[in-house]
């Protein structure tokens, strides 16, 4: 969701922050943290609840001390990787984007994390008492042995839902690394030059505080004039408005491929407050 839109600070709306290595130093400690999660409780309620299921109405009885201390122990471990994966969320950076590469960063490491906890806890599954039926003789159903392979289910379902969010994760970083370069070249080799916007529409996007706009533009190039429509961010007391001025790099190549920032000499700049209103164009 959050990887279809380009996101900034206030004081350069077209830098969108990179993950800081703080986001990847807490993703350690919160996957161990799932880990705790996905151990505690495997064997802490879901074997308790198997037993319960499969053909053992007392699993939880005056000899289960063990499973309410793991109850206890799962407790905590959640609340705990509940705090740092919340941490994760803004380590990404202080921007929606950001946020969203904080997000898609903690579901793997809770992912993985949980997946990694039920995988040891594979062998310390307490065994049913009668494997096919439930005592003294009904037969399991198909739910039934659905959830006697329970043990082995939980991490490979985890499993693919870290692997799931790796290929995610690897996706937006390539496509990022790609408009990264694709911004690089067009500031080293890109032409500037000052454009005409004939029309503006507000796109109800906010990004820390500036409001993003789809502006239509005409510009000179060495082939005759161009019109283009895409994408600015500015402050909103710099909101463009029809027939203000503004700074256009293109690429000489591609003149399709442009940026537009705010004209500082543009006079005009600042007055538009229908921007925020529905399309003018």
């Amino acid at each position: 969701m959050f990887g279809s839109f380009e996101f900034g600070l206030p004081g350069d709306p077209r830098q969108a922050r990179r993950p800081g290595p703080r986001l990847w130093l807490l993703g350690v400690p919160t996957t161990l943290a799932w880990a705790a999660v996905g151990w505690s409780g495997a064997l802490g309620l879901l074997d308790g609840f198997r037993l319960m299921s499969l053909n053992r109405v007392d699993a939880w009885g005056p000899d289960a001390g063990p499973a309410v201390s793991l109850v206890l122990f799962f407790s905590v471990s959640i609340t705990v990787a509940s705090s740092l994966g919340f941490a994760m969320l803004w380590g990404g950076g202080m921007s929606l984007r950001g946020m969203g590469v904080g997000f898609r960063a903690s579901s793997l490491a809770a992912s993985l994390g949980i997946a990694l906890g039920s995988g040891v806890a594979i062998p310390s599954w307490t065994p049913p008492e009668s494997v096919g039926q439930r005592l003294p003789s009904d037969p399991w159903t198909d739910v039934d042995w659905i959830v006697y392979y329970e043990p082995y289910l939980v991490p490979a379902v985890a499993g693919v839902s870290a692997l799931v969010m790796i290929m995610v994760l690897g996706r937006a970083f390539v496509t990022r690394a790609e408009a990264d370069d694709r911004a690089q070249a067009l500031a080293r080799t890109g032409r500037q030059v000052i454009g005409h916007v004939l029309g503006v529409e507000f796109t109800n996007v906010w990004v820390m505080g500036n409001p993003r706009f789809s502006v239509q533009v005409r510009f000179p190039t060495d082939g005759g004039e161009r019109t283009v429509i895409t994408t600015m961010i500015t402050s909103p007391m710099r909101a463009p408005s029809r027939g203000s001025t503004v700074k256009v790099t293109y690429d000489p190549l591609n003149p399709d491929s442009v940026q537009v920032d705010p004209d500082p000499a543009d006079r005009a700049a600042g007055g538009n407050f229908g921007a925020f209103l529905p399309p003018l164009f």
